[in-house]
């Protein structure tokens, strides 16, 4: 459950970095981008101290099992 409301706040934050750096100026994306790596550093901290897994490890799984299933 804390997994998916993890994973679902990540996606809206992650989405909107694009738009908003698009408008925004040079410096200031840098800046941003920075903010955003930092707290993608510490989402996946936190998934390893859980889980024993990083987010892309989780990702990765996930899409496996998916196609899996298709097939």
């Amino acid at each position: 459950m804390i997994r998916t409301i993890l994973l679902l706040l990540m996606l809206t934050v992650f989405t909107g970095c694009s738009e908003f750096a698009l408008i925004a100026s040079g410096t200031s994306v840098a800046i941003n981008n920075n903010v955003y790596a930092k707290v993608y550093s510490g989402t996946d901290v936190l998934t390893i101290m859980y889980t024993q897994k990083d987010i892309k490890t989780h990702t990765y799984e996930r899409i496996r099992k998916t196609i899996q299933k298709g097939n």
